[in-house]
């Protein structure tokens, strides 16, 4: 970490904020409205942490928003994140060469292989050079912040946690909140599909308890692997080798079996009973809805160690951008040539942030033939994390640039008909609130690759349109209508709810000679002109299979939030959203220079 802080000193990449902060809501909040700022802002560097509860002042310092950038993860990775995807790709494709000089040069580039592999060793580890060990183990000497309000507690957002199988073959790197319970006990938030709840299922039904190490901080790159979405069994440090030309260098958990990277500035280990389960959350998480509270794993720690000279490092999370924007671009790029395998004809692909990366994908094909594109929406929704994706559209190799919306969206709209949508069901992340049951729920392809001919509507202005909806649904307060030029206007709808959407739909097709793509939204807290954050909205709120209605050339998507009115029995989470005292604490400190186009543009409160 500290190598890591002179980096981003060096290349101007650091603020450092000297006023003395509290771990309980100001430090995160800071670090929430530095990545909102343009091009992601800079890392935070907080050289004067305190917790007001229990008076404590921390010696470390905390390090937030360090992957923030585009600029900030190349220098981290050391490369451009091209040159990493060029050689994954140069891997997957690589041939037995002809002539003897063509085969000595590929020996070469095989044996430099040798140095991904993360390499085990007796050396002394600056990890453990400070040790805290049965009685003295106290999780509140790490200055793990409470982010949101109603948070169940202070969470480790950039923790990494290694876990094994059961016969040790198997080790797993992943990221996953960390709720603290107290001194000694962690919540471990892995979801059902994630490699270390397979390998929990492992010990339980052996009925042994599990080890678990989390570390914290040294190289960045540690960090990310924990993110990168590799293939059931694959070791992610393997990733670090690759990118760094050299082995990630382990040493063993002093009261478990487990290897950690022996320059991590925090190790906490420890044990899980898989005959206990504790309730974790609520967590207000990167969908920018809290998680509500379910029950997960517990690690009873036995050993705390760290450095010496160490840092803090952690990130937040909530409505976007986040700095998960930067942190998906890179592994979106990386692997991509890993996608194409399973996917050969696929041309390119994006995730934009605002959706929450699961809640849509974009991706340019080669079609050939007809239904190539309903094919590409089963092999998505069955490739790994891609399984997770909600919606999805596809267009073909004339469609613009995916990161050029503006354009995309006109190319989208000007050949869709209702025919272009495909909606079914499969498995949702674990943070999807909005179908009817958790961990499953409606998915949503919309095939863009055929030119459709397509009827424009007869278009009204905004007030003349308005002034007629609201004769046929009072409940309609105000409207907005996106991409007029189109064939397929989008009309945005902001309504005080009183049934069900699919009542309103209906009541607008005396009004389908004006309507093409109707969208349903709340009033309360949505700004119908704000078409970034309507977007967040409507992803996350959606359900295709219950919220999608069709009527000849009309279509309706229901982006409310979901209550009895919808006969949605779960409960429905609140936004995450800023404290407007702590706003104005971080405003009094002078820390806070956020402008207020910015803040009311993400929605901070």
């Amino acid at each position: 970490m500290q190598k890591t802080v002179e980096l981003l000193r060096k290349n101007d990449e650091l603020r450092v904020i000297e006023r003395e902060l509290d771990i309980y809501l100001e430090i995160p909040h800071l670090a929430y409205a530095e990545v909102k700022k343009k091009d992601g802002g800079k890392a935070l560097l907080f050289t004067n942490v305190v917790d007001k509860k229990s008076g404590k002042k921390f010696e470390e310092n905390v390090l937030m928003n360090v992957f923030g950038s585009y600029r900030r993860c190349e220098l981290l990775f050391g490369r451009t994140i091209e040159s990493v995807a060029d050689e994954i790709t140069k891997l997957l494709h690589m041939k037995m060469p002809a002539g003897f000089f063509n085969k000595l040069s590929m020996a070469s580039e095989l044996f430099s292989l040798k140095n991904i592999f993360p390499k085990r060793t007796n050396m002394k580890a600056s990890c453990q050079q400070i040790r805290y060990l049965d009685d003295a183990v106290d999780l509140y000497k790490i200055p793990v912040l409470t982010t949101w309000e109603q948070d169940g507690g202070p969470f480790i957002t950039m923790g990494q946690t290694y876990t094994q199988s059961l016969d040790g073959e198997m080790v797993n790197v992943g990221m996953y909140r960390l709720q603290i319970y107290d001194k000694n006990h962690l919540g471990l938030h892995w979801q059902i599909h994630k490699d270390s709840s397979h390998f929990f299922d492992q010990y339980q039904k052996a009925g042994k308890k599990m080890p678990v190490t989390i570390a914290i901080g040294g190289d960045p790159l540690y960090t990310w692997c924990a993110t990168a979405p590799l293939p059931y069994g694959v070791n992610e440090l393997l990733m670090y080798g690759l990118i760094k030309k050299e082995n990630a260098k382990l040493v063993k958990s002093l009261t478990n079996p487990l290897y950690i990277p022996h320059d991590v500035d925090y190790v906490i280990e420890g044990w899980v009973d898989t005959a206990e389960m504790r309730i974790e959350g609520p967590f207000g998480d990167h969908t920018g809805y809290y998680t509500l509270e379910e029950p997960y794993p517990v690690l009873e720690v036995s050993a705390i160690t760290m450095k010496k000279e160490r840092t803090y490092l952690a990130t937040v999370v909530g409505k976007p951008p986040l700095e998960d924007k930067y942190m998906g671009w890179a592994t979106g790029k990386i692997f991509f040539p890993l996608l194409k395998t399973t996917a050969p004809d696929l041309l390119d692909y994006h995730m934009p942030e605002n959706c929450g990366f699961h809640n849509l994908i974009l991706a340019k094909m080669q079609p050939l033939y007809k239904g190539h594109a309903k094919q590409f929406m089963h092999a998505f929704w069955g490739a790994g994390q891609m399984s997770f994706v909600k919606h999805a559209i596809f267009l073909d190799e004339k469609a613009p640039n995916l990161e050029s919306y503006e354009v995309l969206s006109a190319y989208i709209l000007d050949r869709f008909t209702p025919k272009s949508l495909y909606i079914t069901d499969g498995i949702l992340d674990a943070l999807d609130h909005s179908s009817p049951e958790a961990l499953v729920g409606g998915k949503l392809g919309i095939d863009a690759t055929a030119a459709n001919k397509v009827e424009a509507p007869s278009l009204l202005g905004d007030e003349e349109l308005l002034q007629k909806i609201q004769e046929l649904i009072p409940d309609a307060l105000t409207l907005h209508q996106f991409m007029r030029r189109t064939k397929n206007p989008i009309t945005v709808i902001a309504i005080r709810k009183t049934k069900n959407a699919k009542n309103y739909f209906d009541a607008l097709l005396p009004l389908s000679m004006h309507l093409r793509v109707v969208v349903f939204v709340d009033a309360f807290k949505n700004d119908i002109h704000n078409a970034y954050m309507l977007l967040w909205r409507v992803t996350n709120n959606m359900d295709a299979m219950r919220d999608v209605f069709i009527s000849g050339l009309m279509v309706g998507v229901d982006g409310t939030n979901k209550n009895a009115l919808d006969g949605f029995e779960r409960r429905w989470p609140d936004d995450v959203e800023c404290t407007p005292s702590v706003v104005e604490s971080l405003k009094s400190k002078g820390v806070w220079d956020l402008s207020e186009n910015l803040y009311e543009k993400f929605q901070l409160t």
